[in-house]
């Protein structure tokens, strides 16, 4: 069975995030994947980077909240990573989870022959579904939405060697209807099923 990872990033249990963070669980496992769920402000995950990591590293002996969230990246085919738009950027918790997992000699290292760095996460596929607060126009005319994939798919994940295989906005989500906001996320459930049957 394919193993997918799902990083959330949101603190309120009432979010829409939330909802498409349950939806897009339910599809996964539809489709054959055992899913790990990482909540990280459930978890209280620790995002500051600290002189303690780089010394851990050094050594070869990154901290033990650090292993944990390597091995469900070392597990999974599919990566999905499920957050909010907040200034522009993600929440600073995911930021903190990339800056101190997604570490050099795991997920990138220096190739000596190439002198290039090199992605050490070749392979995995992953998939963004993101929120906004402003409209679709907002982020399409003024180049935000351009910036924004690539900064995250090309910027993280790319980087790292892993292929971005869709990126969704759901865009102006607060004051939206409620039965508008079911609508686009049966959409996007739709959407996801013939992503993952690629």
């Amino acid at each position: 069975m394919s193993k997918a990872l799902v990083v959330y990033a949101h603190p309120n249990p009432a979010s829409y995030n939330h909802a498409v963070k349950e939806k897009l669980q339910d599809v996964l496992r539809s489709n054959g994947y055992e899913v790990s769920t990482r909540d990280l402000y459930a978890q209280k995950f620790d995002p500051v980077l600290t002189g303690e990591d780089f010394k851990a590293l050094q050594e070869g002996k990154p901290k033990k909240d650090v292993q944990t969230e390597q091995s469900f990246i070392k597990e999974a085919e599919l990566l999905v990573f499920v957050f909010p738009i907040w200034w522009f950027s993600m929440p600073a918790i995911l930021k903190g989870y990339i800056d101190r997992v997604f570490s050099y000699g795991f997920a990138y290292t220096f190739d000596a022959e190439t002198k290039q760095l090199k992605g050490l996460l070749q392979g995995k596929k992953v998939i963004i579904l993101n929120t906004t607060g402003g409209p679709q126009d907002a982020y399409e005319q003024n180049g935000l939405r351009s910036a924004l994939d690539k900064t995250i798919d090309f910027g993280n994940f790319g980087f790292c060697g892993m292929d971005v295989v869709w990126h969704k906005y759901f865009y102006a989500v607060p004051g939206r209807p409620r039965d508008e906001l079911a609508a686009f996320l049966d959409k996007a459930a739709k959407e996801l099923k013939t992503v993952l049957e690629k």
